[in-house]
């Protein structure tokens, strides 16, 4: 997914490029995490997604930008979500990347069950998304 996103948004405009990954890390408030499984109203949060990527091309000079997040269970390691942008100057491309990714967990409906070690599976509270 990395690569096929930076992909997207590459343009010979642009001097700065930023990608942010997150990724599933082996714990959590409650314990050692073994996977994580992210579920959604997908149309919905697609819809929201594709919102933040306009938003974002409001705000900045973002000539490029592409938002995924998967759905469904994930191991450790894997990546979950992934914002990639392009704008003229570095500057911009990161505070772009960083706005997109805070509206993402604060607004986007995705929800996130973590799968502890022995079995058990909590929701993450107090999260739209988690990460």
């Amino acid at each position: 997914m990395p690569s096929r996103v930076l992909d997207e948004v590459m343009d010979v405009a642009a001097g700065g490029v930023a990608l942010f990954l997150g990724t599933v890390r082996d714990h959590g408030e409650a314990g050692k995490v073994v996977e994580l499984d992210y579920q959604s109203y997908v149309g919905l949060a697609e819809r929201n997604l594709r919102e933040i990527e306009k938003e974002v091309l409001r705000k900045w000079p973002v000539k490029k930008i592409r938002i995924v997040h998967r759905i469904g269970r994930l191991k450790l390691g894997e990546v979950s979500v992934a914002v990639a942008l392009s704008t003229p100057h570095r500057a911009e491309a990161f505070e772009a990347c960083r706005y997109a990714i805070d509206r993402i967990k604060r607004d986007v409906p995705i929800w996130k069950r973590e799968t502890l070690i022995g079995g058990k599976r909590l929701w993450v509270a107090g999260q739209t998304m988690g990460g």
